[in-house]
């Protein structure tokens, strides 16, 4: 293997390990501040636990959706680029 190659190679993995790295944590901070929030809010008003149960499972599907989305570009940097 010559350097370039080797180079463009460390690049792709650096660059997959950033977007994962970045791609992960804010998910689960925010999914993390969600389910504080609706936790405190149940607490507080146990009456309107359904709904706010139902809203926090949404928000936390929706939250996901963004570590699936830099899964895929990390994809895409390793291995179509």
């Amino acid at each position: 293997m010559d350097m370039p190659t080797a180079i463009t190679l460390l690049a792709k993995a650096l660059g997959a390990a950033l977007v994962m790295a970045i791609g992960s944590i804010a998910p689960a901070l925010g999914e993390g501040n969600a389910v504080c929030k609706a936790l405190e809010g149940i607490a507080r008003q146990p009456e309107a636990s359904s709904d706010l149960r139902s809203t926090m499972i949404l928000g936390c599907a929706i939250t996901e959706s963004t570590g699936i989305y830099s899964l895929l570009i990390a994809m895409l940097i390793l291995f179509a680029l």
